[in-house]
């Protein structure tokens, strides 16, 4: 199963693509779109991985994330969607599927990430019907006032990778 295309007023929510690499890269190598998610910029090569594991989330489990692409341009935004991550946290929690979403610093204060997840969230009531977790760096204020906005309520504050972080957990709507 590969993504469905999902549209919004300003947003193309498709598939990934082999040609979505370079973008990826410049992404997720920024120290300003990473600085909230992992311990450093990521490599070519951990880009590659992310890649792989997007479409594998789709091809094994149903769901997974979308690229984020303007309509009137073209232009790649970012990144949005669930995933199963098997994150270890310390106490453990099941967090899948857990939402997500990152966007280029151009596309960043614009309401975009909330523009992807509305029609990502609506998605996965009809599609899954169950919860969705979203995992948040205590700092990143930004993200925890727009996953509030989105239905969110935190859980806990358990520890992922040895730094405290927020659980949340939104219920299906309607």
């Amino acid at each position: 199963m590969s993504a469905p295309t999902l549209q919004t007023e300003r947003l193309l929510l498709r598939p990934h693509r082999l040609e979505d690499f370079a973008a990826m890269v410049a992404l997720w190598s920024d120290p300003a779109v990473t600085g909230f998610i992992l311990p450093e910029p990521a490599t070519p090569e951990a880009t590659w991985s992310r890649l792989l594991r997007y479409t594998g989330h789709w091809a094994q489990l149903g769901y997974g994330y979308w690229v984020l692409e303007c309509r009137a341009t073209g232009a790649f935004l970012g990144e949005a969607g669930l995933a199963n991550y098997h994150r270890t946290l310390d106490p453990p929690q099941d967090l899948a599927p857990e939402a997500g979403w990152v966007l280029a610093p151009a596309a960043q204060g614009r309401g975009i990430a909330r523009e992807a997840m509305r029609a990502v969230l609506a998605w996965a009531d009809q599609t899954l019907g169950q919860p969705v977790h979203a995992i948040i760096a205590p700092a990143h204020q930004a993200s925890l006032r727009m996953a509030a906005d989105l239905g969110f309520a935190e859980l806990s504050r358990p520890i992922y990778a040895g730094r405290p972080t927020v659980l949340l957990r939104r219920v299906v709507a309607g």
